[in-house]
């Protein structure tokens, strides 16, 4: 598809709904009277904070899914039955309210206009905390995230069972780290310059050194996205030199799909890298937590480092072929590229013999030395 075309297809995917028209959305479809609503930021979903004036007051998340993903029901059903899954499993995840018809979800229109497009739209429950993004994270919490990240994908591939869970196999989603070589046709959106001279070369490298190791990793279902926004934590101490965290809610499983255990964990090395001022020793840390419930296998650890870099790449290049049709959006599009640039640049300097010798280590004290 050419870049032209594909900025046609995508331009009216995301939802412009404005807060009056959420209110009464939910009115409608949930037959819950809103007693105040605010817009929370999305890549290409839209998403509310409301508060319905219930005995209570009880606050919820309304989910209007891009028209693109909304054709899509079996997925979302798939997503929004793994979360419930989770929750009744013990985990911090959010579960749907009930539409006034008894469904999980519905599709709406998104005004009264003829033609108009159509949107599968779902009532979470609100989970209180602070994103990862908002502290100063340290060894215990990046330990519990790696943690965090296996148990998760280790439940839903040995018990989550149900009829949609087939539509999990997702070949050419652009978010699963299997298709990094599908960047090639959204590249353009970087321009000519170091940065996109760096991704050609990841993408080189992902296909001549990951793509046919693929078949020796095991596999699993990954959440697909534990980043540093989707992560809420809360403090478990009150100490200010040295303060502990529990993860208190895990969001946005929209990226969920087939994959293997170590995307996961290189998934959230990459996010975790971004807000820490000591980057390359993320890796260690979160490392060493997942392992404490999935221990990689050889293979999987040699491909660690290029699938980290992968999902850089991923972030980078499709923030900015993003940015390029919703101009709007960009700041939110785009706060992954502040540091995440300059991270890669980084890990491609200091090699990944070095890189991942960084890793290794840290992740080989906790062995000797596991945490309370």
């Amino acid at each position: 598809m050419s870049s032209e075309n594909d900025c046609q297809s995508r331009t009216l995917t995301k939802p412009a709904l404005g807060e009056k028209e959420a209110a009464e959305l939910v009115d409608r479809v949930f037959g819950l009277k809103v007693s105040w609503v605010r817009p929370l930021p999305s890549y290409d979903d839209q998403n509310f904070h409301v508060r319905v004036s219930a005995e209570g007051a009880d606050e919820y998340v309304l989910k209007i899914t891009n028209s693109e993903d909304s054709q899509e029901p079996d997925l979302i059903e798939a997503q929004t039955q793994a979360m419930m899954f989770l929750s009744a499993e013990g985990f911090p995840s959010a579960t749907p309210y009930l539409t006034k018809d008894g469904n999980i979800m519905s599709l709406e229109s998104g005004d009264t206009r003829p033609g108009s497009k159509k949107y599968m739209v779902r009532l979470l429950t609100y989970l209180p905390g602070t994103p990862v993004a908002k502290i100063a994270t340290n060894a215990q919490i990046l330990y519990e995230i790696g943690k965090l990240a296996a148990r998760v994908d280790k439940v839903l591939s040995e018990k989550f069972q149900h009829p949609s869970v087939k539509s999990l196999h997702r070949g050419q989603f652009i978010w699963n780290l299997a298709n990094v070589p599908l960047l090639d046709q959204y590249i353009y959106a970087l321009g000519q310059n170091k940065y996109r001279a760096v991704v050609e070369q990841v993408i080189e490298q992902f296909k001549s050194k990951v793509i046919p190791k693929l078949s020796s990793f095991r596999a699993c279902i990954n959440h697909g996205d534990l980043n540093d926004h989707n992560i809420l934590v809360d403090s478990t101490s009150a100490s200010l030199e040295n303060p502990q965290y529990r993860v208190s809610g895990i969001l946005d499983f929209s990226d969920m799909s087939y994959g293997y255990y170590v995307f996961e964990v290189a998934i959230a090395i990459m996010y975790m890298m971004i807000e820490s001022p000591d980057p390359l020793s993320v890796g260690g840390h979160v490392l060493a937590g997942f392992e404490s419930v999935v221990p990689l296998t050889a293979e999987e650890r040699g491909a660690l480092f290029l699938l980290v870099c992968g999902r850089f790449a991923q972030s980078l290049v499709i923030a900015a072929h993003t940015a390029l049709l919703y101009p709007e959006n960009k700041e939110y599009l785009t706060i992954t590229a502040k540091t995440g640039w300059k991270h890669l640049m980084t890990m491609f300097e200091v090699g990944q013999e070095a890189v991942e010798k960084m890793w290794f280590e840290t992740a080989q004290v906790y062995m000797h030395h596991a945490p309370a």
